[in-house]
């Protein structure tokens, strides 16, 4: 004679309350055969709870009135025939649900002094009412690349709404580390679930004049990435540290400024490099202010740079705007291609991001090694370009986009979870 042990469902199931709630469990019958003689048993661990037979019905529930400490805990409900049994399974638990952090705060990091900066972290309490108050947040943080947690408590003095912002300012972080944060709300039930998340120091600037501005004189490049789905990097350099070895006749003979000691970046074209290769540079995240609620048209940036492209052998310099969340990007919103001489040039242009953005430098190369192509005194700042822009500048040229643009679209890693405000 064929025989089956019982089907059921849910063969598991977690179920969250608070203390002084009811809850109600249901163990149901799919197939089963025989289905005569059908008896079920609940029990919390060890402890039997409740038994009995089924008549016509396919289902056996199980009440706790008001649940307690005692109350938490596993419960099985056994359905069993002469084949075997099937068992549901239940998690009755007050564990507080994960905290959701939320990433849009608008510029979130401050510098308060030299050494050390400041981090508004932001975050909502997900389903706050399925369990028990929150009384108190454990914060657990940590220095990137170390195994100590440094602990404290965010004390929760009234009840928390659903999608309630919760903001906490992180002080002391020393520049220019960056930061795991881990958060763990806490109810009479104990420890809730926790969620983790990293932040970064931004590059400085200067939120009054809502401007970047970026020489590469810093070891840390401002924050800009390399992207590791190019061919080769760029290269942070000054000509005091340049290789003995260097290609004559291309490449600048100082910085922008004219200084032999100050650092620009630049792709090298020499072997083992070959035509074509892509280098690509990727600048951090940067935020715009929040949209105006009456309708005003998208900020406008003046995006400049300096450039040398000298040498015979001169391939492609192209400038992408990549916005938040954007997997590919397509034409450049400027491009020069060809040797423009020794001199470093400047190029202007506005642009009018409608979201948080970055900027991506690509270096193609050309037919040969006399093709090294650098950049230096990177500025974004609030506003249309001006003739005011050229002042003091010796040797500035604005190139326009070239009519000849490569298409190429590819996935770029993100930069880091920078936001600095322009």
């Amino acid at each position: 004679m064929h025989t089956d042990p019982p089907a059921v469902e849910p063969t598991f199931l977690e179920i969250r309350q608070g203390q002084g709630r009811s809850v109600t469990m249901t163990c149901r019958v799919l197939r089963a055969y025989p289905t005569r003689v059908l008896t079920f048993e609940w029990r919390l661990g060890n402890k039997l709870l409740r038994t009995g037979q089924f008549d016509a019905q396919d289902s056996t529930e199980y009440t706790i009135r008001s649940l307690s400490r005692d109350s938490y805990g596993i419960y099985n409900c056994n359905i069993i025939n002469e084949a075997g049994a099937g068992r549901c399974t239940f998690l009755v638990t007050g564990k507080a649900y994960a905290p959701e952090f939320y990433y849009d705060t608008y510029n979130p990091l401050w510098q308060n002094r030299a050494r050390v900066y400041a981090y508004s972290l932001e975050w909502t309490q997900m389903n706050p009412d399925a369990v028990d108050r929150i009384l108190t947040y454990h914060l657990g943080i940590r220095q990137a690349g170390q195994q100590r947690w440094w602990e404290q408590e965010i004390a929760v003095n009234l009840k928390i709404q659903k999608g309630e912002l919760i903001t906490y300012n992180l002080t002391e972080l020393i520049k220019p580390e960056a930061y795991e944060v881990r958060l763990t709300p806490v109810t009479i039930f104990g420890d809730g679930d926790s969620t983790i998340r990293v932040i970064k120091y931004s590059a400085p600037m200067n939120p009054h004049l809502r401007e970047f501005h970026c020489g590469f004189e810093d070891g840390n490049i401002c924050l800009f990435t390399q992207d590791e789905k190019d061919n080769f990097d760029w290269t942070r350099q000054n000509i005091i540290l340049r290789d003995t070895k260097y290609t004559p006749n291309t490449g600048p003979s100082a910085d922008r400024s004219g200084s032999k000691e100050g650092f620009f970046m630049y792709i090298e074209a020499s072997s083992p490099r070959k035509e074509g290769d892509r280098a690509r540079l990727t600048s951090p995240l940067f935020s715009i202010p929040p949209k105006n609620p009456y309708g005003a048209t998208n900020t406008a940036y003046c995006f400049s740079f300096y450039y040398n492209m000298y040498g015979q052998h001169i391939g492609t310099l192209n400038v992408y705007l990549r916005l938040k969340n954007q997997a590919s990007i397509e034409n450049p919103f400027w491009s020069s291609s060809g040797n423009k001489g020794q001199h470093w040039s400047q190029a202007r242009v506005n642009i009018h991001p409608n979201t948080s953005f970055q900027v991506v430098f690509e270096g193609i190369r050309g037919k040969g090694i006399e093709g090294d192509i650098a950049i230096d005194d990177i500025s974004i700042v609030e506003g249309e370009c001006t003739k005011e822009d050229y002042v003091n500048n010796r040797k500035c040229l604005f190139d326009p986009p070239s009519s000849s643009q490569q298409r190429f679209s590819h996935n770029l890693l993100p930069g880091p979870s920078v936001n600095v405000i322009i």
